[in-house]
């Protein structure tokens, strides 16, 4: 069974009324409960816990883990970044949420800015599949439709994405690159746009399709890792005079 932890940084649930209304048992809530019910094994962790609830113990027993933060990127500890980031280095599969793309692990997986045109609207989003044959757009038609959501737009400071999945239009007229895989070390990454606090995103079905395809797509495959650094050659090497 696929191993799965929701990290959110919880404080928008705690602040905000209107995303408590949306999202009473919080963002990490209701993701980790339709990944429960797709059968994968999930547990939550949240800013305020010791350790942002990222413990050795936790990562080590995470196959996949899903980011999601907003308000307190900066708060984040460096050394649990590392952390992460290392895991997703040695094979652990990350989903990064939203405005997730300023947190720290993501910006150290990408080594840009990751920045972007924002504006809060409540504007119609149309997420154009745009790799219809890869893994993460299975049982999703040609585009996903938001009727609300806040617009990400161009120019998304990342590096060229190993693959485009969607690509989202707005009714403001903006496109954003709006799904991005990317191989970093022996682990896979999946950026998915949506998903904006105040918005019922997450309750979305076929969002929640694509979160669920994404997670079997960034589980790590099963092989023997390889092994870096000074190496005894294969062959006998020939003496050359």
């Amino acid at each position: 069974m696929v191993k799965v932890t929701v990290w959110n940084e919880n404080r928008h649930e705690q602040k905000n009324p209107v995303v408590r209304e949306v999202y009473p048992e919080g963002i990490h809530g209701v993701i980790a409960a339709f990944l429960q019910e797709a059968g994968f094994h999930t547990k939550t962790a949240t800013l305020d816990e010791p350790e942002h609830g990222l413990t050795d113990a936790v990562l080590e027993e995470t196959d996949v883990l899903i980011w999601w933060g907003h308000l307190a990127h900066d708060e984040v500890n460096d050394v649990v970044v590392e952390k992460v980031k290392q895991c997703v280095l040695d094979g652990m599969g990350l989903i990064v949420l939203h405005s997730g793309h300023f947190s720290k692990i993501f910006k150290a997986l990408m080594g840009t800015s990751c920045d972007l045109k924002w504006r809060e609207a409540d504007e119609k989003e149309r997420l154009w599949v745009v790799a219809p044959s890869h893994p993460i757009v299975e049982g999703i038609g040609e585009f996903i439709e938001l009727e609300k959501e806040e617009m990400y737009g161009e120019h998304f400071d990342i590096p060229a994405p190993d693959e485009l999945v969607f690509t989202s239009w707005f009714e403001g007229g903006e496109v954003f690159r709006s799904g991005c895989t990317y191989t970093r070390g022996n682990g896979k990454v999946f950026y998915f746009r949506p998903g904006h606090e105040t918005y019922p995103t997450y309750h979305n079905k076929d969002i929640q399709r694509v979160i669920m395809n994404g997670v079997k797509w960034a589980h790590p495959v099963d092989r023997k890792r390889p092994i870096y650094g000074n190496a005894e050659p294969l062959e006998r090497i020939a003496v050359k005079n």
